[in-house]
């Protein structure tokens, strides 16, 4: 069982924290100070530390080691300087408040590579061989995956991976477009400096230049200091813009003169100001679609599309399928402290049978649902819940759902029939749980702001933009974007 301790002098937050990681199968011990964490580091072996940036006395980054991963938890103001702690040797950072799923996905993502890496050191330590080879063609294919297609994935990686050009990465969503992002910046000459992740549809249209290029002291109301962009952070390394075919056209304007001229200016400032940054880009939609309706930039597309790489969908990687059940199902046990479980042939054959709309992050989500629920170590067809997969020609059962009903569920587990008939005239009580999302969202959203419609519905902002896309809800512009 991995041991964590929580960094944090705000009692709620780190009561809230301790909570959510018990329940996930971790042993969790607390502090409220730097002095107090390092008595317990002193006591006890550790094997990640959480801890807040601003803390009394003394900063959280007072914590960094070589031998214990830290996780920053920092609030979304000061991002910056999240970064600025990576690049003091935090892993990786987390704004508050998190989505408690994000903060699961972190923890597990930096406590699997610390294992990995220990393990490596130890065995090169044994047995004196160089396995910097092996290390690299194991991030690539640790992404898992045998079939013809996913080995072509492979190949373009490691091809592109050393070269400084930029990368298209094209995929549906849930395929893996991030994973592939790292493993590029992993492999390349950049690797030892920062990778930028920003996820365009998630930053308001009226924050996002000011987010990507900085602002300066008076350049808009609120603006009360100057501020680096979030591509000034990833000077020297590498920035990934995850769905960057929902970025504004002005803001499209602004990235075209970084990639030109490899200069920024500032939103307010008349000075301009040189950075090399390596660029990575991915989106689910059609790109040339989008700049035949105007709504991307024909000149930004070419300059973006250097390499294309395009991933194919879970359901179209074959045998991969029960590869990647696998590893997950063995995840899944560990995680949760529970005894290893394995597949039984009807389970097998059911995950070859369905069509994983939702990709592999759905494939993960059925998987630990089954661990969660089922009482035996052989989980059957029942367990993963995937007879019920609607088709596509008929309408979904009609039922009635309360909205935090509605936020209890997972966020792709069907799909939304495109039936004649319109969600919002339809009875209350004659809702699916999707024709609810598109009647409650259509109704409220010129009222409510996008924070406000995913807090009634109980879900986060990312869940209620992943939603749109999926069901075809675009987000409409505000006044001031008009």
């Amino acid at each position: 069982m991995s041991h964590i301790l929580i960094v944090e002098d705000e009692g709620i937050i780190r009561s809230a924290l301790r909570r959510l990681l018990e329940r996930n199968g971790f042993q969790v011990t607390e502090a409220g100070t730097v002095p107090e964490a390092r008595n317990e580091l002193d006591a006890n072996s550790f094997d990640l530390i959480i801890s807040d940036l601003r803390l009394p006395g003394e900063a959280g980054t007072e914590l960094i080691n070589q031998e214990i991963p830290v996780l920053i938890m920092t609030s979304y103001a000061s991002l910056r300087s999240a970064v600025d702690a990576m690049k003091q040797g935090a892993v990786d950072y987390i704004a508050k408040p998190f989505d408690h799923d994000e903060m699961l996905t972190a923890v597990n993502h930096i406590l699997s590579q610390h294992r990995r890496s220990t393990s490596t050191q130890s065995d090169q330590a044994a047995t004196g061989v160089d396995t910097e080879m092996e290390e690299t063609a194991s991030s690539v294919a640790g992404m898992l995956g045998e079939s013809p297609p996913m080995k072509a994935v492979f190949q373009q990686i490691e091809k592109v991976a050393p070269y400084d050009c930029r990368v298209l990465i094209l995929g549906e969503s849930g395929t893996g477009k991030e994973l592939v992002a790292r493993a590029l910046h992993q492999l390349s000459p950049r690797k030892a400096a920062p990778l930028i992740s920003v996820n365009c549809a998630a930053i308001p249209e009226t924050l996002i230049e000011s987010e990507l290029f900085g602002h300066e002291k008076g350049a808009f109301t609120g603006a009360n200091a100057s501020r680096n962009g979030l591509i000034e952070a990833a000077d020297g390394g590498s920035l990934f813009l995850d769905e960057i075919g929902e970025l504004p056209l002005e803001a499209q304007a602004r990235l075209l003169r970084v990639l030109q001229e490899g200069e920024i200016r500032r939103l307010g400032s008349v000075e301009s100001r040189q950075v090399d940054v390596r660029l990575l880009a991915a989106t689910h939609r059609d790109i040339k679609t989008l700049v035949d309706q105007g709504k991307f930039r024909l000149d930004l597309y070419y300059r973006l599309n250097v390499v294309e790489l395009e991933l194919p969908s879970l359901s179209e990687r074959g045998e991969d399928i029960l590869l990647l059940a696998e590893q997950l199902l063995k995840q899944a046990c560990q995680r949760l402290n529970k005894p290893q479980a394995r597949f039984s042939k009807s389970a097998r054959t059911a995950l070859l049978a369905y069509s994983w709309p939702g990709n592999v992050r759905e494939l993960e989500n059925r998987v630990e649902r089954a661990v969660i629920l089922s009482d035996d170590h052989l989980l059957h067809a029942e367990d993963l819940q995937l007879s019920h997969q609607p088709d596509k020609e008929s309408p979904p059962t009609r039922v009635s759902f309360p909205a935090q009903h509605f936020a209890d569920q997972s966020s792709s587990t069907s799909q939304f029939a495109e039936a004649d008939h319109d969600p919002a005239h339809l009875p209350a009580d004659d809702l699916s749980l999707e024709d609810y999302f598109v009647r409650f969202v259509r109704e409220n959203e010129d009222q409510m702001s996008e924070t406000e419609l995913a807090k009634k519905l109980g879900i986060s902002r990312k869940c209620l933009w992943e939603r749109r896309q999926r069901l075809g809800i675009p987000r409409r512009k505000t006044a001031s974007s008009r």
